[in-house]
C-alpha cells in the first residue's frame, strides 16, 4: 500500500481507510467484535484521538498509527496527548474494592 495515497482531509481520509479494509475483507465492525468493543467505540477514531483504535486499523491495514493519522501522533510512535496522564486501558476491578463506589442504591434512612 503506497503511504502516498492516504488523503490528508480528515473526512475522506477516513472514506478511504474503510474502503481499504473492505478491500482487504474486514471492516470497522468486524475490528470491533475482535476488540470486544462496540461498533461505535471503533468509530470514535473518526473525529477524536482515541490510539487504541487508531492502533488496531492501522495494524488491520498493514500501517503504522502515525501514517493514518499524523497529526494525532509523534514521530516516536507514541500518541501525542493531550492529557499525558491519561491511562489508555481501562483500570481494572481489584480486590481492594470501595464500597463507596457501589452503584447498587438504598434509600436513605434505612440499615444496609
Amino acid at each position: 500500500m503506497n503511504k502516498t495515497e492516504i488523503p490528508p482531509d480528515p473526512d475522506q481520509r477516513w472514506e478511504w481507510i474503510k474502503y481499504q479494509l473492505r478491500i482487504k475483507g474486514t471492516s470497522l465492525a468486524i475490528l470491533a467484535r475482535g476488540l470486544g468493543v462496540s461498533d461505535t467505540a471503533v468509530k470514535n477514531a473518526k473525529r477524536t484521538a482515541y490510539p487504541r483504535m487508531e492502533r488496531a486499523i492501522a495494524k488491520a491495514l498493514g500501517l503504522k498509527p502515525i501514517d493514518l493519522w499524523p497529526e494525532r501522533w509523534n514521530a516516536d510512535g507514541n500518541p501525542h496527548r493531550i492529557r499525558s496522564q491519561r491511562a489508555e486501558k481501562n483500570a481494572s476491578y481489584s480486590q481492594e474494592h470501595n464500597p463507596a463506589y457501589d452503584l447498587r442504591h438504598r434509600k436513605t434512612g434505612t440499615a444496609g
